[in-house]
């Protein structure tokens, strides 16, 4: 059995299921028709099946060994821009980040598994999970027994900053860890022809956030990585009320926990350090929302020897600081995530992720399908 051949059978098949779950988004938590038509495929073709809400757990074979495979199945709530046949049929909402794909590549993939499941020497487990877009469904499937008896994970994300069609693959750090911060400064409102009656909140606020910026740039060791922004601001609502507060909102990111803990420690210190120094106080809620997702070595080794067995065309992917709560099986499990190259510039398939006109080249997510194939079959034979 050649994963590469099988996957370019149902190549069209692929591609018809990632049209279809893109014309019907569904949001974190609210995967019902997605997850619906996934299972139905997976009871059809053979698998044992646990439901997590609206994720889904499904094994085929039996063994010593078992190999986990993820997609994620949640879109945004971005209005699509895309001229094309599959536009997103509802309104404000769109699988802006490719996760349409991941679910018809492992559906690919399942269908493959499933024909050749006699010549398994061991278990491949399916998780087909919600809410990785601010949800942490990965928490809830692994509450839900998704990492149970697992051996090793792979999990794919389509990827704008390769060519189309090339497997990226690295060990160590690849995405960042994640928080997000709110915070309330509170001062005194009045009358804008008269700030000296007032503690004005909002040059406390321009304070703090040019000091924020400090962390990165001068407390954290050049060599490592770091980002502090905040991305809203709000406060006041005349041009001559000076406001009783202003509210921020925005996000960090790191590699290593204790880089993360340094600019937690830090933005504690300034909101407290420069609304104390004008007559102030604040309020600050810090949430984690992932730790950075870190391949094994070991792991990453073996998808680049499957890989170059069945002539797949893989590369060295760069680190981002963009997050993804894959993180949470790869603290608990062995494995990679991979990203497959879907940038097509004669397409005009140039997009970043999130971006309303973003799109995928779907003439190679086959080859995402061959690599998930080819590592279950693979590592069961070990």
């Amino acid at each position: 059995m050649n994963p590469v051949e099988e996957a370019l059978k149902i190549k069209e098949e692929i591609i018809a299921w990632r049209r279809d779950f893109h014309m019907y988004p569904e949001l974190k938590y609210e995967e019902e028709r997605t997850s619906k038509i996934v299972e139905e495929h997976l009871r059809e073709w053979g698998y044992r099946i646990k439901r997590v809400g609206t994720g889904i757990i499904a094994d085929i074979g039996a063994g010593e060994r078992t190999i986990a495979l993820r997609a994620d199945m949640d879109a945004l709530p971005v209005q699509e821009e895309n001229n094309v046949p599959y536009k997103s049929k509802i309104p404000g909402k769109m699988h802006a980040c490719g996760h349409d794909a991941h679910t018809a590549m492992l559906l690919g993939a399942a269908k493959i598994i499933a024909e050749h499941s006699e010549e398994l020497n061991g278990r491949v487990r399916l998780i087909f999970q919600p809410a990785e877009e601010g949800g942490n469904g990965a928490l809830k499937m692994i509450e839900g027994g998704a990492l149970d008896g697992v051996d090793a994970i792979f999990g794919f994300h389509v990827w704008m900053d390769l060519p189309s069609g090339v497997i990226g693959i690295r060990d160590g750090p690849f995405l960042a860890g994640a928080g997000i911060f709110n915070a309330l400064i509170k001062g005194k409102g009045g009358h804008g022809a008269s700030p000296h009656e007032t503690i004005d909140p909002i040059p406390i606020a321009a304070e703090t956030i040019l000091a924020l910026q400090t962390i990165v740039s001068r407390n954290v060791d050049p060599i490592e990585s770091g980002v502090i922004s905040v991305t809203s601001i709000c406060g006041g609502t005349a041009f001559n009320v000076i406001p009783e507060e202003v509210k921020l909102k925005g996000t960090i990111r790191f590699f290593k926990p204790e880089v993360g803990e340094l600019i937690v420690r830090r933005m504690k210190e300034i909101f407290e350090g420069v609304t104390k120094a004008h007559g102030a106080s604040y309020e600050l809620d810090i949430e984690e929302l992932t730790p950075p997702t870190v391949n094994d070595k070991r792991m990453a080794d073996f998808a680049r020897k499957v890989a170059d067995k069945y002539g797949l065309t893989w590369g060295e992917v760069k680190p981002t600081m963009g997050a993804e709560d894959f993180s949470f099986y790869l603290q608990k499990v062995p494995g990679v995530f991979l990203a497959l190259g879907i940038r097509n510039e004669e397409k005009g398939i140039v997009y970043p992720h999130h971006h309303p006109k973003f799109d995928v080249d779907e003439e190679v997510l086959h080859l995402g399908t061959a690599m998930e194939v080819a590592l279950a079959f693979e590592f069961l034979r070990e």
